[in-house]
């Protein structure tokens, strides 16, 4: 089954969510508010205090909180937790492997732009799909930048998470990406840290069918589809 596709308008609620790497089903799923939704950029805002589902391990202790040598296989499970600290705006443009997101600290002083490797956006009828793939850019203020998880892609490796092909093709994504950082290319140059959320908004609340299977939008008649590149995971 197939729905229309439509350009979500700002201020509608989706849901950004991530698929459990090398394991079925959505263990990350966040309730978002859009704020532009475009041909070349999706725009979507994470409010502060909006619950969430995210993985924790079996016992319900968060998962950074396990040593490294077996953070990726101790029994996980999901559990519904609030958004915590400021909101974060992400964005993200349609087939690229990585997504944008903008961090600021409390009486909006902008701290940092955070690019989180993953597999390209899938749009669904009700939101967007994707899957981490562990390794990150931290981009600041003065342009500088630098690798973030190092430890927890070569972790994930280790725990067979990821193979050599997909790592090789994480890492070749990473430095496109700073590439890009460093010409200081979209969205980097357009000025989004002086962005700020519509004070008339709600905070978008977390459906109890949060990790139903995705409804694929049909393409309109005449539309060129975006290639996807291939899975990296």
């Amino acid at each position: 089954m197939t729905e229309p596709v439509h350009a979500w308008r700002p201020g509608e609620h989706i849901l950004w969510r991530y698929r459990a790497n090398a394991a079925p089903g959505i263990h990350i799923c966040r309730p978002v508010t859009v704020v532009r939704d475009a041909p070349d950029l999706l725009a979507v805002w994470v409010a502060p205090g909006t619950e969430c589902v995210r993985p924790a391990l079996a016992d319900g202790s968060p998962i950074h909180q396990e040593p490294l040598a077996t953070r990726y296989t101790k029994p996980r499970i999901t559990v519904r937790d609030r958004w915590s600290g400021t909101g974060v705006l992400k964005l993200a443009r349609p087939g690229e492997p990585w997504s944008v997101w903008l961090f600021w600290d409390r009486g909006w002083r902008f701290k940092n732009w955070y690019v989180n490797l993953e597999e390209p956006l899938h749009r669904w009828s009700g939101g967007v799909d994707s899957e981490d793939h562990f390794l990150d850019i931290a981009v600041y203020p003065d342009r500088s930048w630098e690798w973030r998880d190092e430890d927890e892609f070569a972790q994930a490796q280790l725990a067979g998470l990821l193979d050599a092909g997909q790592a090789e093709r994480i890492r070749a994504a990473g430095q496109a990406a700073t590439r890009v950082i460093g010409t200081w290319g979209r969205p980097f140059s357009e000025n989004w840290e002086s962005w700020r959320p519509d004070p008339r908004w709600r905070n978008p609340a977390l459906p109890d069918d949060w990790d139903r299977t995705a409804v694929l939008p049909a393409p309109l008649r005449g539309a060129h589809p975006v290639p996807q590149q291939p899975r990296a995971s």
